[in-house]
């Protein structure tokens, strides 16, 4: 059985899943209270259970995007308060195996975990809804539709930050000082970017997306 990671700034929190999960068997090898401690203390094979809002409203959600980053076969479940649609979306787009709501009985969230192991996560009713409504809401446009599946949860940190810049209008030489790099590294990122996003023009990025509904994915 793999051993379990909690993030979660809440100490009441991690100490009562940890108390009802060994309890269910499991161990519990890490417990931190932010994303920044999650990316640190991450070990390959541990199921993460990651809360979104920590020090950040999107720490979590970061965090499990650097993991990925590190490890493209982390297994990160979200345990969070937060369950609005644009909150899941954006949470499984990283790569996220599965999404439970806090407060769910401790035996429902071993079952996630559980599938999670056997590589057959078992969404929740309410995730599957969102998900299959955004893929019935591309399905009229294959590239949409083609590009949201290939290249979307793919994106590495960085090149979701260099699109982020974009949307907001930011030419080579601002993203640059932003980032503290030299604006040749950044049009080496930009023509990585395009290569894998199949467009010619950083502003057919932009225009994709935006057709696409999907400008909270990057703030």
């Amino acid at each position: 059985m793999a051993g379990l990671m909690i993030a979660d700034d809440f100490q009441i929190i991690r100490d009562d899943l940890r108390s009802g999960l060994e309890e269910e068997g499991f161990e519990i090898v890490s417990s931190v209270s932010s994303g920044r401690e999650a990316v640190e203390m991450y070990e390959p094979g541990t199921i993460v259970l990651m809360d979104i809002e920590m020090e950040s409203a999107d720490a979590g959600i970061k965090a499990t995007e650097t993991i990925l980053e590190k490890d493209k076969d982390a297994r990160v479940i979200f345990l969070t308060s937060h369950d609005d649609d644009d909150v899941i979306m954006t949470a499984m787009a990283t790569g996220a195996k599965d999404f439970v709501v806090k407060g769910s009985d401790i035996k429902d969230i071993a079952t996630h975990i559980r599938d999670v192991e056997k590589g057959k996560p078992q969404l929740t009713q309410r995730v599957q809804g969102i998900l299959m409504g955004e893929y019935k809401r591309l399905r009229h446009s294959e590239r949409s539709l083609l590009f949201f599946i290939q290249h979307l949860s793919s994106l590495t940190a960085a090149e979701r930050e260099l699109i982020s810049c974009f949307m907001h209008g930011m030419k080579v030489r601002e993203i640059a000082e932003k980032r503290f790099v030299e604006p040749v590294t950044v049009k080496s990122q930009i023509r990585t970017l395009l290569a894998k996003t199949g467009c010619s023009r950083t502003k057919d990025i932009v225009s994709l997306i935006r057709e696409l509904g999907l400008e909270r994915l990057f703030p």
